[in-house]
């Protein structure tokens, strides 16, 4: 896409509505999806194409009117499918301004360099977006390149106006539990502990999966979620009967200007207290644990070689390391990577390569994911993916899909793990994946009523 007239902006007149309250009013229109993008949020809507990968299945689509789309044929390779027009200058705003915004699995991208199992649900989605509604000064601002920008607009208006309200109710037919035994972790643990003494690897995430069953649209949590975690990354996407639901605190890669890169990889973990000398002392612990230090390092150090290969020459810096950024459950060691691109290397291209994130996989990177798919019991899926943007200059961001829940048909699930090194206890890597997402699971669970089970199960 070509952005060939100016751009349609109208302000909505509504202040004070949050970004779920419009997603529910906006639900019925097809590839409804929002962004935090680090607190500047963004809605978009009705791409107007599309491609989805489910079981390395490509579609495409385009889009021939409200909420009806054609399958088309196209040239199956992505880069010509996301058109990059690095003359454009959006520099002077940040943010989301016109183009792609999908998500990547773990492991559709893993599967370029070994052999993996991929979930039935929708692995990949990209869709090419011309309206979009940004939040900015306390309102909410709808912005168009479409040709019937101004019809659009009304029938948006309208949406959101309307008492109305996408009304789904989400609830779990089951509590969601992990479906790893303390047990069964540990003999994963000790595998890996076998591994590095082997020299495999020098640090493996693991992780597990929670999971249930469940009916309605996750949609209906994400105002609780969004509250509870106030995480800089986080998102939602429906296709179809997939939804995306992710409360992220990590950025991946951040595309800016002048072909600059940064990635943030977050490796080193510790619980936040209400107590404010626990807390602190939780955080101290952080700071000087050299454990942590070094599980961080290694995925900074592969990270650097990943972004080389795209780089210019002595391009690849490390302006911040082991830096220490608080969240609502969990102090994380944090540290940041900058680049810049080579002029003939395209931006999706770039993330595909460094796709899956080193701070989800372990070092080194081919050998941990092999590792992964022989020791966890189910794909990743989304967990552990993308979800991001590219504008149209080819500036953007992408974030890593931690702390998110996947819901696919009635299957629902989240994920949570830690690097394992040399170094690691069992029982504080295990006890770690809980520090993550107890509050998200715990939150997630409040959906489930045992009295209410039991009497839908009777009526059968």
């Amino acid at each position: 896409m070509m952005l060939n007239h100016s751009i349609f902006k109208k302000n909505l007149n509504i202040s004070n509505i949050s970004a779920e309250h419009i997603l529910l009013k906006l639900a019925d229109l097809f590839g409804c999806v929002f962004l935090e993008d680090n607190h500047h949020p963004v809605i978009a809507f009705l791409p107007k194409k599309y491609v989805i990968f489910q079981t390395n299945v490509a579609k495409f689509y385009q889009r021939q009117n409200v909420n009806e789309y054609l399958e088309i044929k196209f040239n199956q390779n992505l880069n010509n499918f996301i058109k990059i027009d690095h003359n454009i200058d959006s520099s002077s705003t940040y943010g989301f301004q016109g183009g792609y915004i999908g998500f990547i699995d773990y492991n559709f991208s893993a599967q370029k360099n070994i052999h993996t199992t991929l979930q039935t649900q929708p692995n990949l989605f990209l869709g090419e977006y011309l309206s979009y509604l940004k939040y900015t000064d306390g309102t909410w601002t709808y912005y168009s390149y479409e040709n019937h920008a101004e019809e659009l607009f009304e029938i948006i208006h309208s949406k959101i106006s309307s008492p109305k309200i996408h009304n789904e109710k989400f609830k779990l037919k089951q509590e969601c539990q992990a479906k790893w035994s303390k047990k069964q972790y540990n003999q994963a643990f000790n595998k890996i502990k076998n591994y590095i003494k082997a020299g495999d690897c020098y640090q493996i995430n693991l992780t597990q999966e929670f999971k249930a069953k469940a009916q309605g649209s996750l949609l209906n949590t994400a105002k609780d979620f969004w509250q509870l975690t106030h995480a800089p990354y986080s998102g939602y996407l429906k296709i179809n009967d997939f939804e995306l639901l992710s409360c992220s605190p990590e950025l991946f890669i951040e595309f800016m200007p002048h072909k600059k890169i940064m990635t943030k990889p977050i490796k080193g973990t510790m619980p936040r207290y209400h107590d404010p000398i626990l807390d602190e002392q939780s955080k101290q612990k952080l700071i000087h644990s050299e454990k942590d230090q070094a599980e961080n390092l290694m995925i900074v150090d592969l990270l650097r070689n990943d972004l080389s290969v795209y780089a210019e020459i002595g391009s690849v810096k490390t302006p911040k390391l082991f830096n220490i950024e608080s969240f609502n459950q969990v102090h994380h060691m944090v540290s940041e990577v900058t680049a810049t691109l080579k002029d003939d290397i395209h931006p999706f291209e770039m993330l595909l390569s460094a796709l899956p994130g080193g701070s989800i996989t372990g070092a080194p990177k081919i050998r941990a994911m092999q590792i992964i798919e022989e020791l966890e019991i189910a794909p990743r899926g989304a967990y552990c993916g993308t979800l991001g943007y590219f504008n149209f200059d080819g500036t953007g961001s992408w974030n890593i899909l931690i702390r998110s829940i996947q819901k696919y048909q009635d299957d629902v699930s989240l994920w949570a793990g830690g690097g394992i090194t040399i170094a690691s206890d069992c029982d504080a890597e295990y006890q770690e994946c809980f520090d993550k997402i107890s509050a998200l699971l715990d939150l997630l669970n409040t959906w489930y009523q045992p009295e209410q089970a039991t009497q839908e199960k009777s009526e059968f």
